[in-house]
């Protein structure tokens, strides 16, 4: 099995450093003499090219410069940022409020033709209700301390849902039968998402299934990620988002959403197993 995809995004983070590291021994020079150059306190230099400290783009700029080597500028950067997205955590992308990472995701909702999606903690996104987006929100923002913008969240969630709903997309979704009863909402709000589900499934473009708390076990239970047709894979965890771009990671995740989906019932069984849930709710 390939490495997970945190350790593949430090790794892209310590490749840079070492490239960094590379011109300044090429140009000869010493840790302390590249910051002094740079204007910088001398450990910074240190953090930079050890790893310890991500630099900014003006960081890259600068190193490049006192190394006289600008060419490089601009590869440098671009793989700075790459191993930056790998790996965004939660309070950095929610630290003006939760709204603006739904709007910015739209682009990539409206592109995808088909999306694999494995969830094993809670409803994903895409099928949500307002009711039960609002509640699963508003922990999700208490438990992080981040801004309150629960409601325009929510809208902005609906709006990048119609996906299911226009145009060309197909969704294959696979549940841990837990997520049914995971009461991240109060109980009307419950009953109205497994409502939904049940609903959802009679589309011709939504493929549902459940996995039963007593499945036979090939693939362990996972955390939530979501697949964008072949090229993507976000992965949520509980401190960061981690996006996956490496051929052979996505190749994996698409390997185990396989394993999970031949788990999974469907039809008539999975829809007697959300009306289980229900009939749970007071």
């Amino acid at each position: 099995m390939s490495s997970s995809p945190l350790s593949s995004a430090e790794a892209a983070r310590a490749a840079v450093a070492a490239r960094l590291r590379d011109l300044m021994k090429d140009a000869g020079l010493t840790g302390q003499e590249l910051a002094a150059r740079c204007g910088w306190h001398k450990s910074k230099s240190s953090r930079i090219a050890r790893g310890r400290t991500s630099p900014t783009d003006a960081d890259i700029r600068a190193w490049c410069t006192a190394c006289d080597a600008e060419e490089h500028i601009a590869d440098l950067i671009a793989a700075s940022r790459t191993a930056e997205s790998m790996y965004v955590e939660w309070r950095q992308i929610h630290r003006t409020g939760i709204r603006h990472v739904h709007e910015q995701t739209i682009p990539l909702y409206q592109r995808t033709r088909h999306f694999r999606v494995y969830a094993s903690n809670v409803v994903p996104g895409m099928l949500q209700t307002p009711e039960y987006a609002t509640g699963l929100l508003r922990r999700i923002t208490t438990f992080q301390g981040t801004p309150d913008d629960v409601s325009d969240a929510v809208r902005a969630r609906m709006d990048r849902s119609r996906v299911v709903r226009h145009g060309d997309h197909r969704f294959a979704l696979l549940l841990e039968e837990a997520v049914l009863h995971y009461r991240v909402s109060d109980d009307a709000a419950m009953a109205g998402q497994l409502r939904y589900l049940l609903a959802v499934m009679g589309r011709p473009n939504v493929s549902l299934g459940v996995i039963p708390f007593g499945a036979r076990r090939t693939v362990w239970p996972l955390e939530a990620f979501y697949a964008f047709d072949d090229t993507r894979v976000a992965v949520e965890t509980l401190t960061a988002e981690i996006n996956v771009t490496a051929p052979g990671e996505v190749r994996t995740y698409l390997k185990a959403f396989a394993e999970l989906s031949r788990l999974a019932v469907r039809g008539q069984e999975a829809r007697s197993r959300i009306g289980e849930a229900m009939d749970t709710l007071g």
